[in-house]
């Protein structure tokens, strides 16, 4: 069997090829796979390959090469939602994951290319820390820049299984960037050993990651008070949108609704897309009319009321629109609350819209060129203002975060009114098989940063309702039809991350920068 060193020196033989190779298993890590410990090899090897880079620009390529194949296996599940739309061919899905992906790789490249400026040409325990605080200025970049991309951050890949948190329970002390940093000198600190041949201490690190990514919550599991039903009614994407199924639709989603005790208080959570009517007031006759029914806003609300009962509260999905001369301008996808009067108490459009899914940017270029978004109609999406925390009374304070929103670290709760949990409506349905589990895990760090309860209701999987620990208490697979009943978890105080935000692991990344600066001049 070759040695670690002469694999090396075969794989850098190959620079290029190798990195690609790296990417694709340094994404094996990410959910369904959870192959996490094929991953943090695949960071070590690649912090190895860098080591041995000519210059700035190989540095640079060789970063922007793993990004490639990284993203573009990480991000399979997009070219799924081609399918479930019929302007543009199905086809140009899977172009569009590797072109975006030619542009995600640039982050990675840029924490390569400042990693090995930092440690010069010395490698070893200098670039795997100075490559650990710049990937996590990377992911941080890439969270806002150009209204920002922050799925599947390195650190996910420490989330343990649905019972146990794993390492990820240090989110709470330096937030998923820097998580995403601990999993590169994880990954590094591994690499190094074996090349070293240091197996004790590879032993010993190996003990303590596995034992951490078992690790589960102190204490065991406290109860809420306040009662919820979660529907998710598995309504599959290609019908979701035809008129001539919304009745049906709606009579699937209240089978599952009706209470079992008509005056008990409880909170009723429907997923994104979960009506389909418009629930407010004052647009023109004709935007409430489908499929030739003559159709009123308050109706359909005192429908609800009845299905959900006197006592309850509903959160639900649904659109509202912008009018202006008498006309729809615009569209928000939004939350609205309805209370068992059928009043609307309550609403959250939101912020974080998903480019060429909710709105086509350059819509005056590239329409003409047949381009147009996934999401049916022909108006854009609007973006809301941003997390606000919705004050249902008995109900709680609810925190929303609309789909894709949940996946952006640090933007999921107003910290001037900090809800008691967050409520995530999305439709998944879009997404194929490995997209819901990716989305699910992403939700589930930022219940461990802000100490939140998180509970999810989606179309068609994977709904879930996760406490302030990270843990799943319950969950309806992809696929299934099912209602979820039981007490809201509790929050937990506020976590150093929810106080500090993204400053927490900005924080941290200066720390291992200057460490890794410091290393090299001690070693000069």
């Amino acid at each position: 069997m070759p040695s670690a060193s002469l694999i090396l020196e075969r794989a850098a033989a190959y620079p290029r090829l190798t990195a690609l190779c790296l990417g694709i298993v340094a994404a094996l890590g990410f959910q369904p796979l959870g192959l996490w410990p094929v991953a943090l090899l695949g960071l070590g090897g690649f912090a190895l390959l860098l080591a041995r880079a000519g210059g700035y620009r190989q540095a640079a390529l060789l970063g922007w090469l793993f990004g490639v194949a990284h993203f573009t296996f990480a991000n399979n599940w997009i070219a799924t939602a081609f399918s479930y739309q019929a302007n543009m061919p199905a086809i140009l899905g899977w172009l569009a994951v590797p072109l975006l992906s030619l542009y995600l790789a640039v982050y990675p490249a840029l924490a390569a290319l400042l990693g090995w400026w930092i440690a010069g040409r010395r490698g070893g325990w200098p670039l795997v820390l100075a490559l650990a605080g710049a990937w996590t200025v990377a992911e941080w970049l890439r969270a806002w820049v150009f209204t920002g991309y922050a799925w599947d951050p390195l650190g996910v890949i420490l989330l343990g299984g649905y019972q146990r948190p794993g390492i990820a329970l240090l989110a709470p002390w330096l937030g998923t960037y820097a998580l995403s940093a601990l999993a590169v000198l994880l990954g590094g600190a591994c690499a190094l050993l074996i090349v070293k041949r240091r197996f004790i201490p590879l032993g010993i690190v190996a003990v303590l990651a596995t034992a951490g990514m078992f690790a589960a919550p102190l204490g065991g599991q406290q109860a809420g008070t306040l009662r919820f039903t979660l529907v998710q009614p598995d309504i599959r994407q290609d019908v979701l949108n035809e008129p001539a199924l919304f009745d049906r639709k709606f009579r699937k989603i209240a089978s599952f609704t009706l209470p079992q005790d008509p005056e008990e208080r409880r909170l009723v959570l429907w997923p994104e897309s979960g009506i389909t009517e418009y629930l407010a007031d004052g647009y023109p006759q004709r935007y409430y009319d489908w499929n030739n029914v003559l159709a009123d806003p308050a109706r359909t609300r005192m429908r609800i009321a009845r299905v959900i009962g006197p006592s309850s509260v509903l959160l639900t999905g649904t659109n509202e629109l912008e009018i202006e001369n008498d006309r729809a301008v615009g569209a928000r996808n939004s939350v609205m609350a309805v209370n068992g009067e059928a009043e609307l108490i309550g609403k959250y459009a939101k912020a974080h819209l998903v480019p060429y899914g909710e709105y086509l940017p350059m819509r005056w270029l590239l329409e003409p060129l047949g381009a147009t978004r996934l999401v049916p109609g022909t108006i854009d999406f609007l973006p809301g203002p941003g997390p606000r925390t919705l004050d249902l009374g008995a109900w709680g304070k609810a925190g929303i975060q609309i789909c894709y929103e949940i996946v952006f670290s640090g933007e999921v709760v107003d910290p001037a009114n900090r809800p008691d949990y967050i409520f995530n409506p999305s439709n998944d349905g879009w997404f194929g098989s490995f997209g819901p589990p990716q989305h699910l895990a992403q939700a589930r760090l930022r219940a461990i940063e802000e100490g939140l309860p998180v509970l999810r209701s989606t179309t068609t999987g994977i709904s879930a309702v996760i406490d302030a620990h990270g843990v799943v208490r319950d969950a309806v697979p992809m696929h299934q039809a099912r209602r979820v009943e039981g007490f809201v978890p509790p929050a937990l105080p506020p976590t150093l991350f929810a106080r500090l935000g993204n400053w927490l692991p900005l924080a941290w990344a200066a720390f291992l920068l200057l460490a890794g600066l410091w290393l090299r001049r001690r070693a000069a």
